[in-house]
């Protein structure tokens, strides 16, 4: 049987697959409904291959790319799970202080494709630094399944903590030149909108289809938001008109982008949700956003 591809399956699989994802199914009921696209010659196996994420081939930066530092620290969050740790990354050989960027992770965990955005970020001359909000509980194990296990035994407001801690680690960090922005994912584009709410001095928030805070938290916001969504993407855009109205009654500064024809994970180039155009123009977007805000 020939390699499936994006274009031979139908969107139905791709929205399982985000409910599935974000625990709306669990492995057994997501594999079941699974099968009823199982058809002509494609089996459920290979189905539950193609959706899964790929973490072997597809690091856009090297984790020993000679022009940056990439290591792991630990840093306290005495609010929220205690001894954090996270990947800081930050170009070599820099001659001044360096924007700082957090970079938060979806709802399982810092997984490979975490690790190499926040990789990306120190290619564009940021100092990163993507936490992983499953320390307290023995850090990413290796999987998403279990990924996502984990994190729902941690309450998010706690987690939003570890967060804000490491806005605060950043921001006085040597090499940063004290302005911080974040970007997330997901659940990291809930934390990065909540970041917003709760810390008038973060320079910028970018977050990835993300959940919207509620209208008397999005009143608060003083930060520059560019905020990304997926067209296809029912479940979190359903909060957008709401989030948006607030956002101009209050003139609080902000840029969406709805990308055509994009599923929710678009910039996650690990699965097949992944859009290339979009997750490039969003990511160049992402950047020049920060550049204007952080440096």
């Amino acid at each position: 049987m020939e390699k499936l591809k994006k274009e031979d399956i139908q969107q139905e699989v791709f929205d399982l697959y985000d409910d599935y994802a974000h625990n709306g199914l669990n492995r057994k009921q997501f594999i079941e409904k699974l099968s009823a696209y199982a058809v002509g010659g494609v089996t459920v196996s290979s189905l539950l291959s193609f959706v899964s994420p790929n973490y072997i081939d597809t690091l856009l930066v090297n984790p020993k790319d000679p022009t940056i530092d990439s290591n792991f620290i630990t840093y306290d969050s005495s609010k929220g799970g205690g001894t954090i740790k996270g990947l800081l990354s930050k170009p070599k050989n820099h001659e001044t202080k360096l924007p700082g960027v957090i970079v938060v992770h979806e709802n399982r965990g810092l997984n490979p494709y975490i690790e190499d955005v926040g990789r990306r970020a120190a290619k564009e001359k940021f100092i990163s630094l993507a936490p992983d909000a499953l320390s307290p509980l023995g850090g990413y194990p290796g999987n998403d399944d279990d990924g996502r296990a984990l994190q729902k035994k941690r309450d998010r407001n706690e987690m939003l903590e570890d967060f804000i801690a490491a806005y605060e680690y950043l921001k006085n960090h040597e090499d940063c030149n004290g302005n911080v922005g974040v970007v997330g994912f997901c659940f990291g584009g809930w934390i990065s909108n909540m970041m917003a709410v709760r810390l008038p001095e973060l320079k910028a928030a970018v977050p990835y289809y993300g959940r919207q805070p509620s209208a008397e938290d999005a009143k608060k916001i003083k930060t520059p938001l560019l905020l990304q969504y997926a067209e296809l993407d029912k479940r979190v855009n359903a909060g957008w008109p709401d989030y948006e109205k607030v956002l101009k009654e209050n003139n609080i500064p902000y840029k969406a982008h709805m990308y055509e024809n994009a599923n929710h994970g678009f910039h996650n180039n690990t699965t097949p949700r992944y859009d290339k155009k979009a997750a490039n123009l969003s990511w160049e977007r992402t950047i020049a956003f920060f550049n204007k805000h952080l440096v």
